[in-house]
């Protein structure tokens, strides 16, 4: 059983586009559906900034960006760090990356998935490509963070709760 407050990180090298979107997004939505869970992401190499495609896409759909920014992975390694209870990779690089030591909440290692997705910042078509493709992965991360939003978090042990985020990734 998860803890009342459900900290999700998503990670990604270098935490300036699709772990950004993701991260708003599932904030955006939990806030929407009244869900006691709160995103953040992280990278393993962050970048400093965030895509400037990314902030547009959120914008335009009304999604709040002042409160993001490109972090590092050491911060939810550290002390004080919120107790997590999802680790999400959305690219296949941070997929392969020897992550650090996150804390659950629970018995001490979070659930673990990869929900991989191209990189929309090497998008082909100059910059309407590159438009469209951080749009069409904003709606796509969007759909799965509502599809875990709708899981009975509160209630799911470890094993479905990873049989659950696997479920979502091959949607």
């Amino acid at each position: 059983m998860l803890p009342m407050t459900t900290h999700i990180l998503i990670l990604c090298t270098h935490n300036s586009a699709r772990s950004v979107l993701a991260e708003a997004m599932c904030n955006h939505w939990a806030s929407k559906l009244g869900r006691d869970i709160q995103a953040h992401s992280a990278g393993s190499a962050p970048g400093g900034r965030i895509n400037l495609f990314a902030i547009e896409v959120l914008t335009h759909a009304g999604i709040a960006t002042n409160t993001l920014r490109s972090k590092s992975w050491d911060e939810f390694s550290a002390d004080g760090a919120p107790p997590l209870s999802i680790v999400i990779t959305v690219c296949d690089s941070a997929a392969a990356e020897a992550c650090p030591v996150f804390f659950g909440a629970n018995d001490g290692q979070p659930v673990k998935v990869h929900w991989g997705y191209p990189d929309p910042s090497n998008a082909e078509g100059g910059e309407a490509g590159k438009r469209r493709a951080f749009e069409l992965t904003r709606q796509a991360l969007g759909y799965r963070m509502l599809q875990l939003l709708a899981l009975p978090l509160e209630t799911m042990d470890r094993a479905s709760l990873q049989a659950a985020l696997v479920g979502i990734g091959r949607s």
